[in-house]
């Protein structure tokens, strides 16, 4: 935070980056909801260097780089996760509706649809992409067969893949037929089908799946092929995801049954 008499005025610089007017900033300011560089600042004429601190309102981080582009796109089934294919396939480039260099934040496979989330901020792309952070991931599934109870529990229980343990954060079944089932599941693994791979196993081979939130950030109605630019409070949304990832997340050891002792008759 700068001390001299360069910088930005602290509430030009939160109008400016569409947090509120100008008025309503230096209201929030003095009611101690913005802090600069993790501290609370509550005099109006402090003035800050816009490049290099880190602000935040209420809690949530403010992105005061205006150069920086956040997108969500529902990706068609068919469409590779990746901004230029090598082998011709169709990829994710043709729906950027703008001359911004992004990146996509993870990937979907082709047969899967639903919300990737497009960006040039590389450092934020990186963090929320990374497996061992555990960004929560919330997919629908049509699946063969008629799920029951005891499937959603092997789930929620974790089923052994080829690369090791697997447990859904949350599976829900949405509706059960004979022939096929519904089912919400949510995981943070960023493992290749892993969501496939699982229902396998159960014996539900899965027919069709759409990702429907990366995140704090849903695929709302969104048609496939569209894409829409995040609102700031999205953004900021992405931006705490990604401050709460400090700490790489953990799968817990699968229990067996405790051994029973001998009775004594």
């Amino acid at each position: 935070m700068s001390d001299s008499a360069e910088g930005v005025r602290l509430q030009k610089v939160l109008a400016n980056a569409g947090v509120a007017s100008r008025r309503a900033s230096e209201e929030l300011i003095l009611a101690g909801a913005v802090k600069v560089n993790g501290r609370v600042v509550k005099e109006l004429g402090t003035r800050i260097n816009p490049e290099q601190d880190k602000v935040s309102v209420r809690g949530t981080p403010i992105q005061l780089d205006a150069s920086r582009v956040y997108l969500a796109l529902n990706k068609p089934v068919g469409v590779i996760s990746s901004m230029s294919d090598e082998f011709g396939r169709p990829d994710l480039a043709q729906y950027v509706p703008r001359d911004d260099r992004v990146y996509n934040v993870g990937r979907l496979d082709a047969d899967t649809s639903g919300l990737i989330i497009l960006t040039n901020d590389g450092d934020l792309a990186n963090v929320l992409a990374h497996p061992k952070y555990g960004v929560t991931k919330t997919y629908l599934a049509k699946v063969e067969g008629q799920v029951a109870a005891q499937d959603i529990q092997k789930l929620l229980s974790g089923v052994e893949l080829e690369d090791g343990l697997m447990q859904a954060d949350k599976a829900v079944l949405v509706d059960s037929k004979i022939n096929e089932s519904l089912v919400e599941i949510v995981i943070h693994s960023g493992k290749n089908r892993v969501v496939r791979r699982m229902f396998d196993v159960i014996g539900h081979p899965v027919m069709e799946l759409v990702r429907r939130q990366f995140g704090p950030i849903q695929l709302g109605p969104l048609k496939p092929g569209q894409t829409r630019l995040l609102s700031k409070v999205e953004v900021g949304a992405l931006l705490k995801a990604a401050q709460n990832t400090s700490k790489p997340r953990t799968i817990p050891a699968k229990r067996g049954p405790k051994p029973r002792g001998r009775r004594n008759w």
